[in-house]
Formats: structure tokens, C-alpha cells, sequence
């Protein structure tokens, strides 16, 4: 008796597609066994499609139940989707099974003529749909207009080449995965502007109980970075729970003074970047759970949850290294 297709549910962009692919490709080779790609199709895809704009907490998940649904269904043995699409609380009867080796998770400028953002004329229309990305554009200082987008990758820096905006920002990730770093005129340094918790990463579900969870851990999960993106997420879930300015994070693997280190570096901004609270902190990597909470716990006692307040006078700007 044949043994079944293993079938990787994808939502139905270039992007996802190809980041399914490269799971399916993974799959195939460690296991040896047949793997297939369903589309499905998810609300944020459809109101992406329509123009309808997401933000704040009702667009968390919109990329992802539908796969989620398909799955718990049984219509499809394994979902894909980009990690920082991924709410933090957890979902009944589904097990993360492998976060793979991650993408270079910084953000990117595609802008006309080969500029980059320092270069920019004041004034200039800069796209993004991210509350973090403009949050960060606006407390950089350079005079610059932001504005909404929203669409696919080839949608975005058509905006671009058509004069419609003088520079979008993007995932390099994503960029890389479809083969398009020819289209970044600058890698934005973190320093500049903080990732979102999870980006760059992929997050590979199955049914909890099934077999195929310990095979999907073996042949795709990458410890080191499931450690980075665990903290990034506590760090999120915590302000959460008691904050809703706009939050960037980046965890990373470091050599320490006797063993490897878990760094966590994170903002949290008033959405005109006029307030921020920046913070960083160390731990044992086994412990990153425990690392990104703590973070988190000090950046809501130094004001981060007061960052959205209609009263500026009562948040602190804290610029902590």
C-alpha cells in the first residue's frame, strides 16, 4: 500500500507559495515521500485583494486561521505560514512542529533611482502598511511622508517604478525568497529600525498527536532559531497584554563570556515615533521564553504601556541601551 501525499497547506501568493516550497522540498528530501501543495484561500488574502486595510489587533491571524480550519479539518497535513503573521496565544489541537533556519530578518527600502531613505527629498511618499515600519520612519526624523500600501510584492514596487510613491519598505526576507534582492537600494540596519517579532521566520504547523509532528521536527526544525523567535514572541505577548504601541523585536545567538548568550533588543513607539521605550537584555538560551518576558515586564515599568495614552505627559522617553 502506497503511503499518502503529505499535503502542505499555502496560502496562494508567489511568496507563500514559494516559502511552501521550500518546506515541501525539505519534506521530500528527508523523508523521501510524496508532498503536495493546497492553496487556501484566507480573509487577509481576499481583503488585501479588496483594498480593505489591516491594522492594529483585528488584523492579527488573518493569514492564518483559514489554514489553521483547513488543517484541524484534515484537509490538509501540515501549514505554512510566515512566523510573524502567527498570534501568540496558542490554537487548540495545533503544535508548532519546526521553525526553520531563518531568513536575514531585516527590513528593506526599495526606492526610485537607487536611493536610500537618508537621501530622500523632505516630503518624499514612503509606503509601508506596518504601524511598527512607520512608527520608526516617523522617529527617524527625516521629514518624510508616509503613506499606506497595501498588495502584493510586484503590486508595491510597481507603485514605485510607476512615481506613485518614492519608496516602499519590505521584509528582505521575502525579497530574497523570490529571488528580488535586486530590487532593495538599502538594507535598513536595526538600529534604524527594529524587525518585527518573527520576521524572516517560518512557522510549520501540524494536528497535535499526529506521527508526522516529530518527523516534520526532525527534518525542518533549526533550534537556534527557534530560540530567537520564542523570545521575540514573549517580548510581543507581554506588551500585549498591556500595550498596544506599535512593537519591534530582534533575538539573536551571541558568543558570551563562557557560553552563548540570547540577546533580545526591543521598542516599543507611540504610533508618531515622538515616544519610545528601548531595551535590551541576556539570558540563557534554553531560557528564552523566560528572557523575552522579563524584557518585556521592564520596558510596561518604564512606560511602554502609556505610549498610546491621549496624554503624552504621562509616558517617559526611554532610550535604554
Amino acid at each position: 500500500m502506497n503511503t499518502p501525499a503529505i499535503r502542505v497547506g499555502t496560502r496562494a501568493s508567489v511568496l507563500a507559495t514559494t516559502q511552501s516550497g521550500l518546506v515541501a522540498d525539505r519534506l521530500r528530501e528527508v523523508l523521501g515521500r510524496e508532498v503536495v501543495l493546497v492553496p487556501v484561500s484566507t480573509e487577509g488574502d481576499r481583503s488585501q485583494a479588496a483594498g480593505t486595510p489591516l491594522q492594529g489587533a483585528a488584523s492579527t491571524g488573518v493569514f492564518v486561521a483559514a489554514l489553521r480550519e483547513a488543517l484541524q479539518r484534515g484537509e490538509v497535513d501540515v501549514a505554512v505560514h510566515s512566523l510573524k503573521d502567527l498570534p501568540t496565544y496558542p490554537a487548540e489541537g495545533i503544535t508548532l512542529a519546526a521553525v526553520p533556519t531563518r531568513e536575514d530578518p531585516r527590513d528593506v527600502v526599495v526606492a526610485r533611482d537607487g536611493l536610500t531613505l537618508g537621501e530622500l527629498p523632505v516630503g518624499s511618499r514612503v509606503g509601508t502598511g506596518s504601524p511598527r515600519r512607520v512608527a520608526q520612519l516617523h522617529a527617524l526624523g527625516l521629514g518624510l511622508e508616509v503613506v499606506g500600501i497595501r498588495g502584493n510584492v510586484d503590486t508595491r514596487i510597481g507603485k514605485v517604478r510607476s512615481g506613485d510613491y518614492d519608496a516602499i519598505i519590505l521584509a528582505r526576507a521575502g525579497l530574497a525568497r523570490i529571488g528580488r534582492l535586486d530590487e532593495v537600494t538599502e538594507v535598513l540596519d536595526p538600529l534604524q529600525m527594529l524587525p518585527a517579532p518573527g520576521q524572516g521566520a517560518l512557522a510549520v504547523e501540524c494536528r497535535t498527536g499526529d506521527d508526522l509532528v516529530a518527523e516534520v521536527t526532525a527534518a525542518l526544525d533549526d533550534p537556534r532559531t527557534r530560540a530567537a523567535v520564542t523570545a521575540e514572541r514573549a517580548v510581543l505577548a507581554t506588551l500585549e497584554g498591556g500595550c498596544s504601541a506599535p512593537i519591534g523585536a530582534l533575538a539573536e545567538i551571541v558568543e558570551g563570556e563562557e557560553d552563548e548568550e540570547l540577546w533580545v533588543r526591543s521598542v516599543a513607539l507611540s504610533p508618531d515615533g515622538g515616544l519610545a521605550v528601548r531595551m535590551s537584555a541576556a539570558g540563557d538560551p534554553t531560557d528564552a521564553v523566560g528572557v523575552g518576558t522579563r524584557l518585556a515586564e521592564e520596558m510596561l515599568a518604564d512606560g511602554a504601556g502609556r505610549l498610546t495614552d491621549a496624554d503624552r505627559n504621562t509616558a517617559d522617553k526611554v532610550q535604554n541601551a
